[in-house]
C-alpha cells in the first residue's frame, strides 16, 4: 500500500529512547525512526552499513580507527554513514530524533546483546 510518511507525526507517536520503529520498507532496507538520549554501547555490524540522519537535535557519533577514537557532531539535516565492521556509538546529550536507513536484518546493537537490543520492531503506519 502506498502512503506518505510525516516524520513529525511519526515521532509524536512515542516517547521512549533507543527503541527504533519502522516507518517504511525500501529495497530490502528499513527506514526507521528513533529517539535517543545518553550514550549507546560500543558495537559494530558485521554485514550492514548504517545511515544516521538527524531530524531534530544534535548527536555525536564516535568510531574507532585502529587505536584512535574519532568523532563527528551531527546537527538537524545532516547525516553520517557508518560502514560495516566499524565499531561505533552514538551519544546524545539532549534528546535527538533520528532517522535510520539500514538493511532490514540489522539489529540495533549489532555484535552485542544488551537490554537495549531490539529484534521485533514496531511498525508505525
Amino acid at each position: 500500500m502506498l502512503s506518505k510518511v510525516n516524520f513529525d507525526e511519526a515521532f509524536a507517536r512515542f516517547d521512549d529512547h533507543w527503541n527504533p520503529r519502522i516507518v517504511a520498507d525500501l529495497n530490502g532496507q528499513h527506514v526507521k525512526v528513533a529517539k535517543i538520549l545518553g550514550e549507546f554501547e560500543w558495537h559494530h555490524h558485521e554485514h550492514e552499513d548504517e545511515l544516521f540522519l538527524i531530524h531534530r537535535g544534535e548527536m555525536e557519533m564516535q568510531w574507532k580507527e585502529g587505536e584512535a577514537t574519532k568523532s563527528v557532531l551531527l546537527k538537524a539535516g545532516e547525516f553520517f554513514v557508518v560502514p560495516k565492521t566499524v565499531e561505533h556509538r552514538p551519544i546524545a546529550k539532549q534528546e535527538v530524533q533520528l532517522i535510520l536507513f539500514e538493511p532490514a536484518e540489522t539489529v540495533n546493537t549489532g555484535n552485542i546483546s544488551s537490554d537495549r537490543t531490539r529484534t521485533d520492531l514496531e511498525r508505525l503506519g
